[in-house]
């Protein structure tokens, strides 16, 4: 997965697995339920429904006010919010006063866009913030979040799993 690197999720459904595998890429989420969306025009009509499902998952959606517009149009409440180098408040505020689960950045091409896009996503792992930078990824987190209760989630000992392949060799 390109935005949660190598991780392994070992569960008896796919979507458990998956959520743990978030999990162990340092994906913890919720915490407040706030999220920064920022699409470049082209992605935008194929994030629009997995942003509809965070927010049918609870999830407050903040946008740049181009991206909140589109959101809105189609369905979804989004918060318009300035762009980093517009006054305050803006994303820079948001992400720094730390109640942001996630960001999804899909930034525009081209060296003004992708140098907003740095900020963003650097500030945000800096203060802990998860950050997405592919639909596939959002997808799939949104599918792990759906699908998963994080109360029951059963521990797996790779220890006894590789011991048991060991034996059958």
């Amino acid at each position: 997965m390109k935005s949660t690197g190598e991780c392994l999720g070992i569960a008896k459904s796919f979507n458990e697995a998956l959520y743990k595998a978030f999990i162990g890429a340092g994906v913890r989420l919720p915490k407040y339920k706030n999220m920064i969306v920022t699409v470049r025009d082209s992605e935008k009509e194929e994030i629009t429904p997995i942003i509809k499902r965070f927010e049918n998952l609870g999830y407050k959606i903040f946008s740049t006010r181009g991206t909140a517009k589109y959101l809105t149009e189609h369905g979804v409440h989004a918060v318009p919010v300035n762009k980093i180098e517009q006054p305050s408040p803006n994303l820079m505020d948001l992400i720094l006063g730390h109640k942001i689960d996630l960001v999804i950045d899909i930034p525009e091409q081209g060296a003004e866009h992708s140098r907003d896009g740095f900020v963003i996503r650097r500030n945000a792992i800096e203060t802990g913030v998860n950050v997405i930078t592919a639909v596939d990824t959002a997808r799939a987190l949104a599918t792990s979040l759906e699908n998963t209760d994080i109360k029951t989630l059963d521990l797996i000992d790779i220890a006894k799993i590789l011991k048991r392949g060991n034996r059958n060799k």
